[in-house]
């Protein structure tokens, strides 16, 4: 734990953000770094409450109050081993994970939650500021070979702990660059790439190859779906080369709108408009699609849709609307009702207070409007929403002015052409099937065919993926060699 006393003398330590004004200039992170002794008064603050439901409530079981108290007492290189035994990329997660830890801690049910994930963030900057992270390849050899496909968080997670026990690992990616959604889907000013960039560095300096633009198994991408590839490798070329084969890749087949006017020029899936825009920050082409000087509408209220609202800002949008399905949540949760658990409650992101967001809920899209094929506005209803099910209000109808309407309603399935190229059974959701057991899990019923990440469990959060690649990765080392070191 931090001070005995922590919590009752020192308030909340939040991270700072460079003025909107600022920031919406450029695509550089500004969200800032907490400063050192800001973050040791940040762990004084984590408590002895005997039962750290933190702990349960990260998708990796970071081992918080430990890493807390290590900061107070200024232990930082102790801390990072602490962290990065549970976690392999803290520098993503400290950027862009919820933080479901700060809802289920136990000083966060009548005070202000410790900032767990800023102190994450601060552990990890100062570890590769001070050169403590590095290679760790491993002493000795076992001669097998296994196959990631997949470059984002849960793909990089297994190949590095594979690598780490001596395997020989590739890394299959479609994309011309390492980092999956984390890479293209995440905006630069949430998550800098040459944060990524180190990381591959130090993964292939413990022995993992990168194969990027390389699509394996799909002949043909469903629309919505980037890729770079220019070489295609047969799923059978793959099992007769490797001892095992994990499917990493993303949950990338986006959720479509299919109303009247969606033919529109103007009407894209969100990752049309994010995905080009990192490319472009990147060096590579323009982004076709501008939202400068246009009414924007955002379809879908989570982390994409808010996304899309921070980029428009960025291109110099007219206005930007975000809808949303469901009702306006509440500004407060009831603690009593929903802590230690994940709690519905109204989330207001840094990109909504980049610009007059104006947010819509319990709202329905009915139609896209257009002249001469393009968009000019959306049409509208007012939803009423009783005992879970919704009907719409007769006479609500509206009209939104937009040229631009990014649809991020998030994410069905994984793509179906990798996994029918295994011959991996699915579920009805169209994800791999597998079970997460200790025994057997992350098996897929084609043998030494395994799956991970959104590919097994649907969209979920990078916190997750990394989660279960570490675990998957354990599973193909204790099926390689019939044991395993490895962290579950």
């Amino acid at each position: 734990m931090g001070k005995p006393t922590g919590f009752l003398e020192y308030p909340r330590q939040v991270q700072e953000y460079l003025p909107a004004a600022e920031r919406v200039r450029h695509y550089k992170e500004f969200t800032l770094r907490l400063a050192d002794d800001k973050a040791e008064i940040q762990g004084a603050r984590c408590m002895d409450c005997g039962i750290p439901f933190c702990n349960n409530a990260c998708p990796v079981n970071n081992i918080i109050p430990d890493w807390n108290d290590l900061v107070f007492r200024g232990q930082w290189q102790r801390a990072i081993t602490v962290l990065h035994s549970t976690n392999n990329f803290p520098e993503f997660t400290g950027r862009v994970c919820p933080s479901p830890c700060e809802a289920a801690c136990t000083l966060g049910y009548n005070a202000d939650a410790v900032g767990i994930k800023s102190i994450e963030q601060a552990i990890i900057d100062k570890a590769w500021d001070e050169g403590w992270v590095g290679p760790q390849p491993a002493e000795t050899k076992t001669g097998k070979k296994v196959a990631v496909v997949g470059a984002g968080p849960a793909g990089l997670a297994a190949a590095q702990q594979l690598a780490r026990t001596g395997h020989d690992v590739t890394v299959f990616e479609k994309n011309n660059r390492i980092g999956g959604l984390l890479r293209y889907g995440i905006p630069d000013f949430k998550l800098d790439k040459s944060i990524i960039d180190r990381r591959v560095a130090q993964m292939e300096a413990e022995g993992v190859k990168f194969r990027t633009g390389t699509l394996v198994g799909a002949k043909t991408l469903p629309p919505g779906i980037s890729s770079d590839a220019k070489e295609t490798i047969a799923a059978g070329s793959l099992l007769d080369e490797f001892d095992a084969v994990i499917l990493a890749g993303g949950s990338e087949t986006p959720r479509d709108l299919p109303v009247p006017g969606r033919e529109l020029a103007g009407v894209h899936f969100a990752l049309e408009f994010l995905i080009p825009q990192n490319r472009q920050v990147a060096g590579d082409a323009p982004n076709p699609i501008s939202a400068a000087g246009r009414n924007v509408v955002v379809i879908g209220g989570g982390d994409t849709g808010s996304d899309c609202v921070g980029t428009s800002y960025r291109h110099g949008a007219k206005t930007v609307t975000q809808f949303e399905l469901m009702p306006r949540p509440p500004e407060q949760e009831n603690k009593a009702l929903t802590w230690p658990y994940w709690p519905n409650r109204l989330r207001t992101s840094s990109s909504h207070l980049e610009g007059e967001t104006r947010r819509e809920y319990a709202i329905a899209t009915k139609e896209f409007i257009g002249r001469d094929g393009k968009l000019t506005g959306v049409k509208t209803v007012r939803l009423e929403w009783r005992e879970g099910r919704m009907s719409e209000i007769p006479g609500s109808e509206e009209i939104f002015p937009a040229e631009r309407v990014f649809l991020a309603m998030g994410f069905t399935n994984p793509v179906a052409g990798v996994l029918d190229a295994f011959g991996v059974a699915k579920d009805a959701r169209g994800n791999a099937r597998a079970t997460t057991e200790a025994v057997g899990g992350y098996a897929t019923n084609v043998p030494k065919v395994f799956a991970a990440g959104d590919m097994r469990r649907g969209q979920s959060l990078v916190v997750w993926a990394i989660r279960e690649g570490r675990q998957c990765a354990r599973a193909v080392d204790e099926f390689l060699t019939g044991a395993s070191v490895l962290p579950r």
